[in-house]
């Protein structure tokens, strides 16, 4: 099941947060869902170029709290704040809401963003750029970051091939069954003039042994993933060691046989 299940969808409530976090009665669940979805698809609209990674909505006694997750926060702030002042605007329009508050939170490391490595990518096939090279550097720069594994897949007229054709593209290690890995997950398209190309990325970024926040603006630092891949370093330094210890035994055994 790890292979068809969403990642994120299959480590939630374990090590990651819900991006919506509001309560529904059997009443009114449905249109919060679908006003979620609509502010969702303006912001993606609207930003369409903000690096933009994930939006968080949450409601409070009447509150509207929107938190947008982005590599490029001066975008969407704009010059003296006007831009985020706008977008405020248009979503009281949107939701008939009238108190309506906009967070932006920056990631430092686009590199191990699922969605913003995914977002680039498509971008750079949509101007023309070879697929194999695009993805081949998104791979290194993930690895340079501190990912421990890095998986994308492509599926489409690839390279405006007649017959079109999945490839699959990894380094590192992504196991996708065991839950306390932290593994980000992204699904875009580029749409080019030969049609559409799907882009699937997914980045492990090591292990969660500790109780994590679920906060869904939880933003991982930089000192968190060397943390964890200090630990797992020190405990296959431990294996290497014995398995060198036993590889010394095993020569002595020899010798004294010889």
């Amino acid at each position: 099941m790890g292979q068809k299940a969403n990642p994120i969808g299959n480590r939630l409530g374990i090590i990651r947060g819900w991006e919506s976090n509001w309560y529904g009665n059997r009443k009114d669940f449905a249109g919060k869902l679908i006003e979620d979805h609509k502010i969702r698809g303006y912001l993606n609209a609207r930003i369409n170029k903000g690096g933009i990674s994930k939006i968080v909505i949450e409601r409070t006694l009447g509150k509207l709290i929107v938190t947008i997750h982005t590599s490029k926060p001066g975008i969407i702030i704009g010059k003296g704040g006007g831009e985020v002042d706008h977008i405020k605007e248009e979503l009281k329009k949107l939701t008939g809401k009238e108190d309506v508050q906009i967070n932006i939170l920056e990631i430092r490391r686009p590199e191990l963003d699922a969605m913003i490595v995914g977002d680039n990518i498509a971008r750079q096939i949509e101007n023309r750029i070879n697929f194999k090279r695009a993805t081949k550097l998104a791979i290194a720069s993930a690895l340079r970051m501190g990912a421990e594994g890095i998986k994308i897949k492509l599926s489409g007229r690839l390279a405006g091939a007649e017959i079109a054709r999945s490839e699959e593209f990894k380094q590192g290690r992504v196991p996708l069954h065991t839950f306390r890995m932290d593994i980000d997950y992204a699904n875009v398209f580029a749409q080019t003039v030969y049609g559409k190309i799907g882009i699937k990325v997914w980045i492990c970024k090591g292990e969660v042994l500790a109780k994590r926040d679920l906060n869904p603006n939880f933003i991982g630092g930089k000192s968190e993933v060397g943390e964890r891949r200090g630990g797992r370093e020190e405990i296959r330094g431990d294996r290497r060691d014995d398995r060198r210890g036993g590889g010394d035994r095993g020569r002595g055994g020899r010798e004294r046989r010889g």
